[in-house]
């Protein structure tokens, strides 16, 4: 791929909390704990963050959460009927980012309840704020949220590369829909060599 100026580049990372991903978390039994290890997703979001810290690239994480008390997520949608009420539980272990993710002390974190890391979070302004023109998208689930995200980041005027190897749905056959079709007219299908290389070469 090209390189990515990190002065103008974002790492979106998208959902990396332990209920969609650790093998104890609320979703383990749909596939995605399995998959998320036969991706390596965790090990591969590191490094993606690794380049970005190291060349001063902008870092949002992301966390769809549930509040507790009344069911503001919505169900007008299945999507949304699958979270909840304890799973993704705002201030639970389940909806907390995994171990050896964790948000520096410059780094945004921005909870949501929609599919999109842009929906309701003020990630827009915030971007375009720091004159943010590339969105790297890493995280779980890719055919939902990190797809969601995407789309929602081109609609938006961004240039958008999504990480193949650290991203992770519920198993292989997802992950190939979502990443292998409709997507592949939205961004740039990646992978996390690429994108280290990319930050790399160009703060060089």
């Amino acid at each position: 791929m090209t390189t990515l100026d990190p002065t103008s580049t974002a790492v979106l990372v998208i959902d990396m909390q332990n209920d969609n991903l650790h093998p104890d978390g609320a979703f383990a039994a749909t596939g995605a704990a399995q998959h998320a290890g036969e991706q390596n997703v965790v090990a591969n979001v590191r490094a993606v963050l690794d380049a970005a810290r190291a060349t001063g690239a902008a870092v949002f994480h992301n966390r769809v959460v549930v509040h507790p008390g009344r069911d503001v997520g919505g169900s007008n949608a299945p999507i949304f009927t699958m979270l909840g009420p304890e799973s993704l539980k705002l201030g639970s272990w389940g909806a907390a980012i995994i171990d050896g993710l964790d948000p520096r002390e410059d780094e945004i974190v921005l909870d949501r309840t929609r599919m999109s890391a842009f929906n309701g979070s003020g990630l827009d302004s915030m971007l375009r704020n720091l004159a943010i023109t590339d969105v790297v998208v890493v995280g779980v689930w890719t055919n939902m949220a990190v797809e969601h995200t995407a789309r929602d980041a081109a609609d938006h005027g961004y240039r958008v590369s999504v990480v193949s190897d650290a991203t992770s749905s519920i198993n292989a056959d997802w992950q190939h829909a979502a990443l292998s079709y409709a997507l592949t007219n939205i961004a740039t299908i990646t992978d996390t060599a690429s994108v280290t290389a990319a930050l790399t070469t160009t703060s060089a």
